[in-house]
């Protein structure tokens, strides 16, 4: 029977280069894009176009041609005809929808409000203060945190609801003071069709929904178009076009990470439940496409993992799904020992990382780069993702070498604020001088001065 994940073996010939292009797949470069995302652009544009190109094209028609465009990508990419006014997601439903949810399954909205607790109280816990240091009667240098005004959150939901982002995404902007929050949701029973989605914004506050998804959701919220305002911040997760418009608009409005395509590496050691790791692996599988890759130094684990993911396999809801995106995005890793293991680790930079191991704390100690880290055999992923506290919008493809996951710190601006006394310029002053004129900055060292003559003229008032 074939297997279904590679194994790739750092001992032998190959070895280097199948961990390569294991890397390059799961960058943005990879192109990890599901069949019917490149039928849809083959569609939609009439030839085979990267998803790089796709981005490109609707963003900027976005850009330049509005709320038309957007309503024609909907309608191409998602099979919906809105119009203006429809587009949006009216209060009257936002409302019916929480009092259908209270009625129908009351349980679902007491268990997000347990979860909005557990997020809030740990981003309200990690929040930035504002920051002084004095030197009584020369100086005050300090840091002011304000929130952004306007934030959009970006809800995916084209094979399932995922009210996990929305309080994953909400939650941080709450607890950092955002005034004005936006959710967009595709136009699917999934998401912005969705009746307990719809129920949760109302139960959270949040009125401004739109059904919208995809490159053209994104470029709307950043450009703006006929009635909807621009906003200052994007976060959320979704597919490589989203991850990619996100890195487009960057600039025009900021960004959390780029979180595209889900991913998850176990790092474990020979004593790893193999049951353990393949649920792990299949975890992030079923969502398809998601990566999933063990990286350990125990080959009768790999050989013990693979039987466990044939027998856990037949269980699951998305078992074809899942077992393709296993043989495309998926791998079985064998490194030589421990220490190349970690260093495998720290290349893959993964969105989500779980150490199956004995001294679980000691091996994460060792890790450089990992967008999250799931410690121990008892904490699975899925605690991350749905209640722990921080939130599961993670940086992916590799990212997580340079950039951190969401937080609420995200969603504040960080001011200096600088106020010198008299004698406080006095001193400093030869230093500033001396620089500017180094630089042929003649203005700015007369800037300062002018302001000394002045204190000169002070004093010598005093005198007399």
């Amino acid at each position: 029977m074939k297997e279904c994940m590679r194994v790739i073996d750092c001992s032998a010939a190959d070895g280097a280069g199948e961990l390569l292009r294991l890397r390059s797949l799961l960058g943005a470069e990879g192109q990890v894009v599901s069949e019917r995302s490149r039928q849809l652009t083959r569609d939609v544009f009439g030839e085979e176009l990267t998803a790089q190109q796709v981005v490109e094209r609707v963003c900027q028609a976005v850009k330049s041609e509005g709320l038309s465009a957007l309503l024609r990508f909907t309608e191409h990419f998602d099979r919906k005809s809105l119009t203006g006014s429809t587009i949006r997601v009216p209060a009257t439903e936002l409302a019916e929808a929480r009092y259908a949810s209270l009625r129908e399954a009351p349980g679902f909205l007491e268990v997000c409000r347990r979860i909005k607790r557990n997020i809030l109280a740990f981003q309200s816990g990690i929040l930035h203060r504002d920051a002084t240091m004095r030197q009584p009667g020369k100086m005050e240098l300090g840091l002011r945190y304000r929130p952004v005004k306007r934030a959009a959150l970006l809800v995916p939901g084209g094979a399932a609801a995922y009210p996990s982002t929305l309080l994953m995404t909400a939650c941080p902007a709450m607890a950092a003071g955002v005034g004005e929050i936006v959710v967009v949701m595709p136009p699917t029973p999934f998401a912005g069709y969705h009746r307990d989605m719809l129920a949760l914004c109302h139960d959270m506050g949040i009125s401004e929904v739109y059904r919208v998804g995809g490159a053209q959701a994104v470029a709307a919220m950043a450009y703006g178009v006929e009635g909807i305002e621009p906003v200052d911040m994007i976060v959320g997760p979704g597919n490589l076009f989203v991850a990619l418009a996100k890195k487009h608009v960057f600039g025009t409005v900021g960004i959390d990470c780029i979180a595209g395509p889900s991913e998850v590496v176990v790092l474990a050691d020979p004593e790893a439940p193999p049951d353990f790791v393949a649920a792990e692996l299949l975890a992030q599988a079923e969502h398809s496409p998601g990566s999933a890759v063990l990286v350990t130094w125990s080959a009768p684990l790999v050989a013990s993992v693979q039987v466990e993911l044939e027998r856990q396999l037949g269980a699951l809801s998305r078992e074809s799904l899942t077992r393709d995106a296993l043989a495309r995005y998926g791998a079985l890793v064998l490194a030589r020992d421990e220490g190349e293991a970690l260093e495998i680790v720290n290349q893959l930079a993964p969105e989500h990382l779980q150490i199956a191991a004995t001294d679980a704390v000691g091996l994460a100690n060792r890790v450089r780069n990992a967008g999250a880290i799931f410690v121990g055999h008892h904490t699975p992923v899925a605690l991350g993702d749905y209640a722990a506290g921080p939130s599961h919008v993670l940086p992916t493809g590799g990212s997580a070498r340079w950039a951190s996951g969401l937080t609420a710190n995200d969603f504040l601006k960080r001011t200096s604020m600088i106020r010198f006394e008299p004698e406080g310029l006095r001193q400093i002053a030869p230093d500033v001088v001396a620089l500017a004129e180094v630089e042929g900055l003649t203005a700015h060292a007369q800037s300062v001065r002018t302001r000394l003559e002045s204190i000169k003229g002070i004093r010598s008032e005093e005198h007399t």
